[in-house]
């Protein structure tokens, strides 16, 4: 499945395009590039995440039912050579775990650790009084990941809501960082990964949610989302950031405020002003810099002309944009999801 891509050598014409526009192969600037046009895959990919294995990209996201537009998918993997290009894979697990009596397995969280792939995901209902994260192994990225059994649920772990898991390594040490809108917590992993270890540590307040956290110039740069992920064309998710010199904080956005504080948070993306564009832009993926040195976001959103399936189910597509650095604060162009023809990364 190859979505919103156009090989201008052969082709005239972009199919995946949202504005209507069109690549015009006489156009000799035009044609020497491989550009691309949001969204890079669709019909869903919500709260993707990203592992790179040799020249090979490969996406996860949450477990969903794509209807008429390709069934269900228990946490659907797709892969691509170029961040542009997708193809389906399938589904990265055989069978759902089993630890929990119902719910489903959202925001996988996926990265390489030594020869295996590391799955760490969530397992929920909408309102679970208790949901949890659990940790699932695969030999290779395409899985099938094997279920290792629950890491935490929120009783045990004494955080409301423990969802959205992000894995991270630092100083010889496997960290895990969780949370949505009751606090953004961090807290040392056994030496398996497969248990907490230690005293957890508060790093954001309660308007975030799908922490990431990438490292650049002597900072950690912790991402997450706030506002309403799922509501259709009246989604208010957007991707926020804030930094700090220790993994553990304090975390500071631009104005200097302080992550725990409700109204902090420096904007990444958020919401198209245009009627065409996307709503809901968010739960960002691992950040992908190409051979250029220039960075790349994969996030979800909705399209406001067609933000749902036929079934009801909110249409979270696979968007793509080039992170711009500013006086070492990161954003995409304009604060918003492009919906014009970019250049793609260069990969090579």
């Amino acid at each position: 499945m190859y979505l919103s891509i156009c090989l201008l050598l052969a082709f005239a014409s972009c199919s995946g395009t949202n504005d209507g526009q069109v690549i015009d192969s006489d156009n000799p600037q035009q044609a020497d590039t491989l550009n691309y046009t949001n969204p890079v895959f669709e019909p869903v990919l919500a709260d993707p995440t990203v592992v790179q294995v040799g020249n090979e990209f490969y996406a996860y996201g949450t477990e969903d039912n794509w209807g008429e537009e390709g069934g269900y998918h228990l946490v659907p993997v797709i892969k691509s050579k170029d961040l542009v290009n997708w193809e389906l894979v399938g589904n990265s697990m055989d069978k759902k775990p089993d630890w929990k009596e119902r719910g489903g397995i959202w925001a996988p969280d996926v990265t390489q650790v030594g020869n295996q792939f590391y799955m760490y995901y969530s397992f929920s209902t909408w309102g679970d009084p208790n949901p949890g994260v659990g940790l699932a192994i695969a030999a290779k990225p395409e899985g099938p990941f094997v279920d290792q059994g629950k890491v935490f649920d929120s009783e045990e772990i004494g955080v409301a809501n423990s969802i959205d898991p992000f894995y991270i390594e630092n100083n010889g040490k496997k960290y895990l960082m969780w949370g949505s809108f009751h606090g953004l917590y961090l807290t040392e992993l056994t030496a398996d990964g497969k248990n907490p270890t230690g005293v957890k540590v508060q790093v954001a307040g309660n308007h975030l949610e799908a922490a990431y956290v990438f490292q650049k110039d002597g900072y950690y740069y912790l991402f997450g989302s706030a506002g309403t992920c799922c509501e259709g064309a009246n989604s208010t998710y957007r991707v926020l950031v804030g930094r700090s010199e220790k993994l553990e904080g304090p975390y500071l956005d631009k104005d200097g405020k302080s992550l725990m504080d409700s109204d902090s948070g420096t904007l990444v993306v958020g919401r198209n002003t245009s009627g065409n564009g996307y709503a809901g832009p968010g739960h960002n993926a691992e950040i992908v810099t190409d051979a250029e040195g220039q960075d790349w976001l994969l996030y979800h959103g909705m399209a406001k002309q067609k933000p749902k399936l036929n079934n009801g189910t909110n249409r979270r597509v696979l968007l793509l944009d080039k992170l711009i650095w500013e006086n070492g604060w990161p954003s995409v162009a304009g604060r918003e999801p492009s919906i014009t023809i970019q250049q793609p990364p260069i990969l090579d």
